[in-house]
């Protein structure tokens, strides 16, 4: 069973990283100005980096989030996470079932889950996960692989059903988040809002401010 745990406002928002699209901009100053905004989570998830690459880069994101006091949670990578001492780790859809990296775990680190369906949520949940993320919420080319969106609905139950947080991803724009937070989303999960934005520190802030942190 999964131990919840009470978000800060800041952490409404769980960024996550996405080196190839952040239009052209170096990922850490991209992450540092949403660090500057009042982002609370920031998720490295660069699948494609070797373990030499992925552990330097999760060394400097380290560094930006201890000094902004946000939270750093490595994707799948337990290796990663317990060598630069992150505050968790994300299980992508398949992982390693969260009761057995526990084991591994400092007790007070972090299991987040990417689910996809009211029995996924419910089994990560019991499984012992954190918090999960959700989705796709809405359509969006990022998570085409998972198939058709779950939509409100979907996001509605889980929420109810739930009792860690519930981090809604996929199609998430601005003027989406109020929707989501109303059904019971805890925070919002974002990429390419966040990464693309011209201003990221301004478009941080004002996505705080919709999710009320």
């Amino acid at each position: 069973m999964g131990r919840g745990f009470t978000l800060k406002p800041s952490q409404r928002l769980y960024l996550v990283t996405d080196r190839k699209n952040t239009c052209g901009r170096d990922l850490l100053f991209v992450v540092e100005e949403a660090l500057r905004g009042g982002a609370g989570w920031i998720q490295l998830r660069e699948k494609d980096l070797d373990g030499r690459e992925l552990y330097n880069l999760a060394l400097r994101l380290r560094e930006l989030t201890e000094r902004y006091d946000a939270g750093l949670i490595i994707n799948d990578r337990l290796d990663i996470v317990l060598s630069v001492d992150a505050d968790g780790i994300h299980l992508g859809h398949g992982g390693l079932p969260p009761c057995e990296v526990r084991r591994y775990l400092p007790e007070d680190r972090l299991i987040g889950v990417s689910t996809h369906s009211v029995e996924e949520a419910l089994r990560a949940q019991r499984e012992g996960a954190d918090f999960i993320t959700l989705g796709p919420v809405y359509p969006t080319p990022s998570k085409m692989k998972y198939g058709p969106p779950v939509g409100i609905k979907v996001l509605d139950e889980v929420c109810r059903r739930v009792s860690i947080p519930v981090f809604a991803i996929g199609g998430i724009r601005r003027d989406r988040i109020k929707e989501v937070m109303q059904r019971g989303a805890e925070g919002v999960a974002l990429i390419s809002a966040v990464m693309e934005s011209r201003d990221v520190k301004r478009c941080v802030e004002g996505i705080l401010k919709e999710t009320g942190g």
